[in-house]
């Protein structure tokens, strides 16, 4: 007997080659059998006459339904089964890509000589690590090892692990031998401790070489990238509530489907969630059957959304209104305002605000969350933001927390941060220990950060991948841990027509008038200058205060402007600015709103100049009273300033005279050229006419009358409506109506109620399932609109909307066309229409810019905290490139919030879907993914609808094996990387992107639940069915450059020798295995 010690000129691997001979019958009782180590002594098998395996713990056995294995054994039997495919340091690059030619060839030779048998039960067998050769023409050997020694590449020392030894008793003649080959034998013919598993391990082989569907690859690369998903996570729906058959979630389509089950996991698992589909994409329906499935569990809910869309909510819960869809679902709860949050008595609806328990609820849902994305920065200031927190979440039960919002990141990362805050109460830790994120403040801060510097990018490179690679990945990772969100580009892409699909797009119509239809009036531009030069002085007194009493001012409003005099004036005069772009909005808008604006602003100039001359004693005047502001930003804005009381005799007197005499001179100039407009001279609105009869005659749908009109301005709805209605009901018989959220009324239609909610219905009877009786009253045919229904509408009865004016910021823009542009529409075409100002391009850019330019906001940054008014870069036009970059896509094409050039959609990053997806094909093939190993593929072709921008190529998954380092600033799935790399080698996507590369693999996959045949074939030629990848080598080796960043050389010439990797194999490739590849044809 000798001892070796399994390494170098002693490994037990050459020693068994050694020793058998011709006709051998070789006897085995380990852990592990793989293709790996039968390759590296595949000469010396061959002369064997006969191979008995024994695995010495339950491997590949049958088991009666009965038999539930500990969780830890079920893990390490399916590790053993596996393992043929290989294990530890065999899984690596060099390896895994001439599997298949190995394991093809390992099949065929088990076939004919092997036969396995396998441990009933864990702990029958106590001889792990042992060989026997009977040789007829010589002595027997037996090698006695320990488990250490199972036959894979390790265990026969081809492979070792630092500090590790694995010695073996070698036993050289055939009387040594005996004992052991006495042992084997007792074992293998007791049909107590053994059964024979032949099949079942040749089976696992066959799955290393023969064709796989496509399918089974990608849901094998989900299980590895989510298996901890798959592992931790029961399915949250408990089939004894009967929820699956409520009538909400029969409504859903699949995606939303999977939006709800992926939102109440987190909901259980994180107590939060925020659901951030696109526009029109059914975010409510998706909402209300989270509330249904928590109704089942006795769940009180609290629904807090706008005022304006009160409606949407209240009507679900009517049980005994005809209008309610869901009516069959009793569902149960309360719907508040978000202003409610504001008061402390009087009612809401039929709640008694003064009694209301607010920390009673066990689930909130907030709907168009991104309104609580601001909080006040002053400790002692208690806004709503404050009380949702304090007197809502905090407060009482433990409150689960659904928000939703199509845009939860609107110009800040920060944004996102602060709803985060309403699921995690303020805990900045809240993560640490279920997902490794140890600070939610610094991820948020940091990434800023990097967004502040993307946004400075040249234009051209301010992209989804530039952001990607420059972001921290623990950012992607909170999104993908707290957020929804899917974009009707994914849902078009990834879950076909069986999911309904959206009306197509026509091309946008422009339009470009004069303001008036005989010229008087000056140009816009000349318009704007005398704007620009107004002081709007009684807007931002403190400017006009005398340095011996600033001090005063300093100490009142210190806390909420700013710590010097100075930070409170500019923020005054930014509330000015605010006014003079008002001014240029309203003027952009409507010639009747322009004028209704100057004679609001004339009102106050001369008001302020009469207390000023008359200098009662206790005079101020409120800045808050240019609160007039209908655009949201704006409003964020002005509110953040609050109001400002300033004592008229502490002011500059003169100077401020001066000032409001040259404002009522230039105000009393631009009313004269305004008051000489009338309705017959608006060319504006001549074309607005000229357009509706010209659609309504030549509809783009068979019989669909329906124009929606959108304007920014109240006062612009009213005068549409009170100038088109009669004439537009004379000519063609149309029946107009007016939502502005204060007003609502119909010109004859006669309603029983004429309410926000009636109108809409009568527009759009089909989509708000409108009664029949109800229908007889008639319908809407046009209806004009403030942004008061840009969010959360369904009126996709009608196919064309009508921008009278084009929204500054370009996300309402999408949201105005959200309303009609709506998945399941009965449409099959929509129109967008625009109405621009009448001046280039380049001119209305530099217009905008001068006015915009002059609202550069005190920068408080330096001190880490956050403004009190926040500027709004990049997306406020302080680019003047990228603004018309914005405003030409708007001009030539409709646009998704995630096309949006220079803007960040989270739908690039968040992952929710996948993990569903494949909870969802493992319910159905039970077993299947575990027990399949790595290092598949599938040979696919590019979709059609992708084979203009996708080019032939490869998509890996990889593995890292050594998991110790985490390289977590580049790759946010760690350990496993996904990436796609082109044929030719040209381009390699970015592992910081796993998310591209795995909706590229679904497309390619879906519906493919059979090998591709002729595809398989024209493969398998060009490899010799696996046995030359040259060419895979090399696409895998630039996969692993870009993982790496090293430029490997070209020492894997020898990748697929077999036998051990040469040391020209440059250090990093055999640091990651092969977990799956998809080729693309």
């Amino acid at each position: 007997m000798e001892y070796l010690d399994n390494t170098g000129r002693q490994r037990l691997g050459d020693a068994l080659g050694d020793a058998i001979g011709e006709d051998a019958r070789l006897s085995i009782i380990a852990s592990y059998f793989t293709v790996f180590a039968y390759g590296e002594l595949r000469d010396e098998l061959q002369k064997v006459d006969e191979l008995r395996f024994v695995f010495d713990q339950p491997t590949f056995a049958r088991r009666m339904e009965s038999e539930r294995e500990p969780r830890e054994w079920e893990i390490a039997r399916r590790s053993r089964e596996l393992g043929v495919a290989g294990t530890g340091l065999e899984l690596r690059l060099s390896n895994n890509v001439n599997q298949r030619a190995l394991a093809r060839e390992c099949a065929q030779w088990a076939r004919e000589r092997a036969t396995f048998r396998t441990a009933r039960r864990a702990g029958m067998i106590a001889t792990s690590g042992s060989y026997h050769v009977a040789n007829p023409h010589g002595e027997d050997q037996a090698f006695m090892g320990s488990a250490a020694n199972a036959f894979t590449l390790e265990g026969l020392g081809y492979e070792r692990r630092p500090g590790i030894v694995t010695g073996v008793s070698h036993f050289q003649t055939s009387s040594e031998a005996a004992g052991l080959k006495a042992m084997f034998d007792g074992i293998w013919d007791n049909q107590q401790l053994v059964e024979d598993v032949t099949g079942a391990v040749i089976e696992q082989l066959e799955t290393l070489y023969r064709e796989n569907p496509p399918e089974l690859v990608y849901f094998l690369t989900l299980y590895h990238l989510f298996r901890d998903f798959m592992e931790d996570q029961e399915d949250p729906i408990d089939p004894a509530l009967g929820f699956e058959r409520s009538v909400v979630w029969n409504k859903l389509y699949d995606f939303q489907r999977d939006a709800v089950v992926g939102a109440i996991r987190k909901l259980e698992k994180y107590k939060g969630c925020i659901i951030a589909d696109s526009v029109g994409l059914g975010k409510t329906f998706e909402a209300l059957a989270v509330i249904k499935y928590y109704q089942e569990r006795n769940a009180r809910v609290l629904v807090l959304c706008p005022k304006r869309l009160r409606e949407n909510w209240t009507l679900y819960t009517r049980d005994n209104d005809d209008r309610n869809p869901l009516a069959d679902d009793r569902l149960d709860y309360t719907v508040l305002n978000h202003t409610d949050l504001s008061r402390y008595r009087g009612m809401s609806g039929d709640v008694d605000l003064g009694h209301l328990r607010w920390g009673n609820y066990n689930l909130l849902v907030i709907d168009e969350s991104h309104n609580f994305r601001n909080k006040s920065t002053d400790s002692d200031k208690r806004d709503r933001y404050t009380r949702l927190i304090e007197d809502v979440i905090k407060k009482g039960v433990r409150t689960k927390v659904l928000m939703l919002s199509a845009t939860p990141v609107n110009n800040r990362l920060l944004d996102l941060r602060n709803q985060i805050e309403l699921i995690t109460e303020g805990d900045d830790g809240y993560l640490a220990e279920t997902d490794g994120i140890p600070s939610i403040t610094h991820v948020t801060r940091l990434a800023q950060q990097r967004f502040n510097e993307w946004s400075k990018l040249p234009d051209s490179n301010r992209t989804t991948e530039s952001f990607a690679e420059m972001v921290n990945p623990d950012y992607f990772k909170l999104l993908d841990v707290l957020t929804i969100a899917r974009s009707r580009k994914h849902i078009t892409k990834y879950y076909g027509a069986s999911d309904g699909s959206f009306p197509k797009r026509r091309k946008p119509i422009s339009f470009r008038t004069p303001i008036d239809l005989e010229g008087e009036l000056p140009p816009i531009s000349d318009l704007n200058d005398t704007i620009a030069k107004l002081t709007f002085a009684q807007y931002q007194l403190l400017a006009y205060v005398r340095p011996d009493v600033q001090k005063k001012y300093e100490a009142r409003y210190g806390d909420t402007w700013g710590k010097d005099f100075q930070s409170q004036v500019h923020r005054t005069v930014a509330v000015a600015n605010l006014m003079r772009v008002n001014v240029l909005k309203r003027m952009e808008s409507s010639v009747n709103s322009f004028r209704i604006t100057l004679e609001r602003i004339l009102g106050t100039c001369e008001g302020l100049r009469r207390e000023l001359d008359s200098l009662a004693v206790g005079a101020s005047y409120d800045v808050s009273e240019a609160s007039e502001f209908e655009d949201d930003d704006d409003a964020d804005e002005f509110a953040a300033g609050g109001r400002v009381h300033v004592d008229l005799r502490d002011v500059d007197r003169l100077r401020l005279a001066d000032d409001l005499d040259y404002d009522i001179d230039k105000l009393n100039e631009l009313l004269s050229y305004a008051r000489r407009v009338t309705p017959g001279r608006d060319a504006k609105l001549a074309k607005l006419h000229d357009y509706i009869v010209e659609k309504v005659s030549n509809p783009y749908n068979p019989g669909n009358r329906k124009v929606l009109v959108f304007t920014a301005f109240a006062d612009t709805a009213d005068y549409l409506f009170e100038q088109l209605a009669p004439t537009l009901k004379a000519e063609l018989g149309l029946e107009c109506a007016e939502v502005t959220g204060d007003r609502n009324r119909t010109y004859s239609l006669r309603l029983p109620r004429t309410t926000f909610e009636e109108v809409l219905c009568h527009f759009s009877p089909v989509s708000k399932e409108l009664d029949e009786r109800d229908r007889t009253l008639g319908e809407v045919d046009v209806l004009f609109a403030t942004d008061c229904i840009s969010e959360g509408q369904n009126l996709q009865d009608c196919d064309c909307l009508v921008n009278y004016d084009i929204h500054w910021n370009p996300v309402r823009i999408v949201q105005r066309f959200g309303r009609i542009d709506r998945l399941g529409s009965t449409n099959t075409q929509i129109q967008l229409v625009d109405f621009w100002p009448d001046v280039d391009l380049d001119e209305y850019i530099q217009l905008e810019g001068r006015v915009k330019g002059r609202m550069a906001l005190m920068d408080a940054s330096a001190t880490g905290e956050e403004n009190v008014l926040e500027d709004k870069a990049p997306d406020q036009m302080n680019d003047l490139a990228y603004r018309k970059r914005q405003l030409e896509q708007l001009h030539d094409e409709v646009l998704d919030l995630e096309d949006i050039s220079g803007g960040i959609s989270i739908t690039d990053f968040a992952f929710d879907d996948f993990r569903v997806e494949l909870q969802r094909y493992d319910r159905d093939h039970p077993g299947l993914l575990e027990s399949t190993p790595d290092g598949i593929h599938a040979v696919v072709p590019i979709p059609e609808a992708l084979r203009s921008e996708v080019a032939p190529g490869v998509i890996f998954c990889l593995r890292q094996t050594d998991e110790g380092r985490d390289p977590r600033d580049s790759n946010p799935t760690f350990p496993y990387y996904v990436v796609y790399v082109t044929q030719d080698g040209s381009h390699v996507s970015r592992h910081t992107q796993p998310k591209a590369a795995l909706d590229l693999m679904r497309a390619a996959c879906e519906g493919h639940a059979e090998p591709i045949l002729d595809l398989c074939r024209e493969f398998n030629r060009e490899t010799r069915d696996g046995l030359r990848m040259d060419r895979y080598t090399e696409l895998l080796d630039d996969a692993v450059c870009a993982i790496t960043g090293v430029q490997e050389g070209s020492g894997i010439d020898s990748l697929f020798d077999l036998g051990e990797v040469g040391s020209g194999v440059t250090l990093g490739f055999d640091d990651y295995s092969l977990v799956s590849m998809v080729v693309l044809r």
